[in-house]
């Protein structure tokens, strides 16, 4: 018996032993862009794993408040592992010609509703409406940029391009919703604040960002966002605000993507980044103020954004606008991440604010209007020369 014993207990710790080989080993932090920033609280922690949860398993059906119109049925189907999105997923907004409102609240903008619930059609594109195409952006690091003071966004205004670098970058300022808090230290200007997030810097935080996502996006109502999107009247909340709330502690607690190698090549590549001009939008380091989480105060981060609108040319203008947004105008974007990307984009990179771009090549060879000079001195560059700034953004 005792035999017996010692025989099954061997075959059951072999059997583990075999099974282990075969179980996926756990990534690296520096080879994905979800996890929580470096010293939470234990409170913080448990509300970032309670954001998660909601932003990444929980699924919207008719029962608990779907539609009748949207896009997704959660949020991470539109962010996979908290990364860029796929051209499967690209949202439309539409509807605003100019810079006097959107026309076409009326008719279900600003985001056209492409799918729809049982019993209900989805949205189509009204006539006369103009409208662009937005590739879900990575939600990594949102917290950094969020506490970045305006003091310093401002002082990287250069309207007129006083500095004679051809880059002139200007601030978008935006009205605040009525359920919006302005952050401590902001410098509002005509009672307008810096917007700092979405495609073209429309969305104040991340508080509006989470509200309008449930509410446009997924057809979820909440105290913030009451307006049902199909029959344009106040609805029942549908999501909770302590869910609300989980959520944004989630985005604003992602972690900064971490770069993955630091050769003496991807070293040149990084200076010829900054030698041929584009560091002067995607600013390599920024520092963050005063946070109410803690770990988020006071730090030195490294994002390659200045968080401020560019006129990008006429190859980019698709004729759209939000808040004081020109229509060729758009934030940069941040490039911290942008190895990354293709993990959650299907083996493959779909770049630019519609992902047009299928490599980091013709990312750069679309840049156009304030970007002309740093594509020009790129398609100078040697191939070696080239191959090695191309592996630097690969490494970030």
């Amino acid at each position: 018996m005792k035999q017996l014993k010692k025989s099954f207990l061997f075959a059951l710790i072999a059997s583990a032993v075999s099974c282990s080989k075969f179980e996926p080993s756990t990534p690296a932090s520096n080879q994905v862009l979800d996890g929580p920033v470096y010293g939470l609280t234990a409170d913080e922690h448990k509300q970032f794993l309670l954001g998660d949860k909601a932003f990444n398993a929980q699924i919207f059906t008719v029962e608990n408040g779907l539609g009748p119109l949207f896009v997704a049925t959660s949020c991470g189907s539109c962010h996979a592992g908290d990364g860029k999105g796929h051209p499967f997923t690209t949202l439309m907004r539409f509807g605003q010609p100019d810079q006097n409102g959107n026309l076409f609240l009326g008719q279900g903008g600003p985001q056209l509703q492409s799918k729809a619930i049982p019993g209900f059609l989805p949205e189509q594109l009204p006539a006369g409406a103009t409208f662009t195409k937005l590739l879900p952006p990575a939600n990594t690091g949102l917290g950094f940029l969020d506490a970045v003071s305006d003091a310093d966004i401002i002082a990287w205004e250069d309207p007129a391009d006083a500095n004679g670098d051809g880059i002139s970058g200007v601030a978008n300022w935006v009205s605040l919703k009525n359920y919006v808090e302005a952050r401590p230290y902001s410098v509002p200007q005509n009672g307008k604040y810096i917007g700092r997030f979405g495609k073209k810097a429309s969305t104040y935080n991340l508080l509006q960002q989470t509200a309008q996502a449930y509410n446009q996006d997924i057809g979820i109502t909440s105290t913030y966002e009451e307006i049902d999107t199909y029959s344009g009247h106040a609805s029942d909340p549908e999501v909770s605000n302590q869910t609300v709330t989980d959520v944004v502690i989630y985005l604003k607690t992602l972690k900064a993507p971490i770069p993955r190698t630091e050769t003496n090549e991807i070293l040149a590549g990084k200076q010829l980044f900054i030698t041929i001009g584009c560091a002067s939008c995607h600013r390599p380091e920024m520092k963050t103020g005063a946070s109410s989480i803690v770990a988020l105060s006071n730090k030195t981060f490294h994002p390659y954004t200045d968080l401020l609108l560019h006129d990008m040319g006429a190859g980019l203008d698709d004729g759209y606008t939000e808040g004081s947004a020109k229509t060729f105008e758009w934030r940069t974007p941040p490039l911290w991440g942008l190895g990354l990307s293709k993990n959650s984009q299907g083996g493959q990179y779909y770049l630019l604010h519609d992902g047009r771009a299928t490599s980091i090549e013709e990312a750069i060879l679309l840049h156009g209007g304030e970007g002309d000079l740093s594509k020009e001195k790129y398609k100078s560059l040697m191939n070696d020369e080239k191959r090695k700034l191309i592996q630097f953004l690969e490494s970030l």
